[in-house]
C-alpha cells in the first residue's frame, strides 16, 4: 500500500581531507560555486549512494531491484518488462495500455524507479515516463570551501621508457580539509499513491539508506565522510500540513568562529521544535 503521509527532509553530513564529488568539467575537483566559494555535491552523486546501499542489503529479493546501473542496457531491461508482463515486445507500436502495464511492472519491481523515478520512454518497448515521489536537492555546504592540491609520489611508472628518468612519478589529488553539507529532499504522498506505490516500508529503507550511505562507500579519493544529522518532518496527510520551505528553516546550522572550520564540533546546530498544527519532528540520528 502506497505512503499516505507526506514528508520533507533534511541530511546533514561531512567530508574530511577528501573529494565529496568530483566535477569532470574541472579536473575532476571538488563541486565550488565559483561566486560564492560554497562547495555542492550534485543530487545524482546523492541518489547513486542510495540505490548502492538497496543492492547492497536488498541483493537479489523481489521488488528491489536497481535500474540505474551499468549492468545491462536501459532497453534491454525495458523489454525484460513487456515479455515478463507477457507483452508483445519488438517494433510495433504499443497501445496505452501496453506502456501502462510495463510501467506498473517496473514501479512494483525496481526500487529506484518507485522512489525518484524515471525516463523510459527509449527503444521498441516504451515503459513511459514516471516522475518519483522522492526528490533530493544538491547539497550546498554551511561554509565556503577551500581546496587543496596535494601532490603524491606513485612508486610506479606507467610506461617503461619512462622509468630512464627514474622509478617514482609525481601525482596529485584535490581535497576539501573539511566541509559541513546541507541537502534537503520531499517525498510526495500523492505521486507516491497515484503512480509508483512508495510504501511506508520503502520509506523506512530510505531513511536507512540515506544513514548508512557513506558507511560502505568508502574510499581514499572521498575521504572520511558521515551523515551527522537526519530531520524528518512528518505530516498528517497526504498534500502536506505546512510549506517544506517553513518547516525547512527550523534547522539552522551557525559556525561557532571565524576560524576555518575543520570538525563537526566546530558547527552549532539548532532546532526550532516549535512544528505547525499536523507535523511531527522525527530526528533519525
Amino acid at each position: 500500500m502506497a505512503i499516505k503521509n507526506r514528508y520533507d527532509f533534511v541530511m546533514l553530513f561531512d567530508v574530511e581531507n577528501g573529494n565529496p564529488n568530483g566535477d569532470p568539467d574541472a579536473g575532476n575537483n571538488p563541486r565550488v560555486d565559483a561566486e560564492t566559494g560554497y562547495g555542492y555535491i550534485t543530487d545524482v552523486c546523492l541518489k547513486r549512494k542510495i540505490r548502492n546501499y538497496v543492492e547492497l542489503c536488498k541483493e537479489g529479493e523481489a521488488g528491489y531491484n536497481i535500474l540505474i546501473k551499468p549492468d545491462k542496457a536501459l532497453n534491454t531491461k525495458f523489454a525484460e518488462a513487456y515479455e515478463a508482463s507477457g507483452l508483445p515486445a519488438g517494433k510495433k507500436e504499443k497501445s496505452a495500455d501496453d506502456i501502462k502495464t510495463a510501467r506498473d511492472y517496473m514501479c512494483r519491481n525496481y526500487f529506484d524507479v518507485r522512489a525518484f523515478g524515471a525516463v523510459m520512454s527509449t527503444g521498441d518497448n516504451p515503459c513511459g515516463i514516471v516522475r518519483g515521489p522522492v526528490q533530493i536537492n544538491f547539497a550546498r555546504s554551511i561554509s565556503p570551501v577551500s581546496i587543496e592540491d596535494v601532490t603524491i609520489t606513485r612508486q610506479a611508472r606507467t610506461k617503461e621508457e619512462s622509468r630512464e628518468t627514474g622509478d617514482t612519478e609525481m601525482g596529485r589529488k584535490s581535497i576539501i580539509p573539511y566541509a559541513l553539507y546541507r541537502a534537503e529532499g520531499y517525498i510526495s504522498a500523492s505521486l507516491a499513491d497515484k503512480m509508483t506505490g512508495l510504501s511506508d516500508e520503502d520509506v523506512e529503507l530510505l531513511w536507512e539508506s540515506i544513514i548508512n550511505m557513506f558507511e560502505n562507500d568508502h574510499s581514499a579519493a572521498r575521504g572520511k565522510m558521515c551523515m551527522r544529522k537526519l530531520y524528518v518532518f512528518k505530516h498528517e496527510n497526504m498534500l502536506g500540513n505546512s510549506p517544506s520551505h517553513i518547516l525547512f528553516d527550523k534547522i539552522s546550522i551557525k559556525q561557532k568562529e571565524m576560524t576555518p572550520p575543520r570538525s563537526f564540533n566546530d558547527y552549532e546546530i539548532t532546532v526550532d521544535g516549535d512544528m505547525p498544527a499536523g507535523v511531527e519532528l522525527i530526528s533519525k540520528i
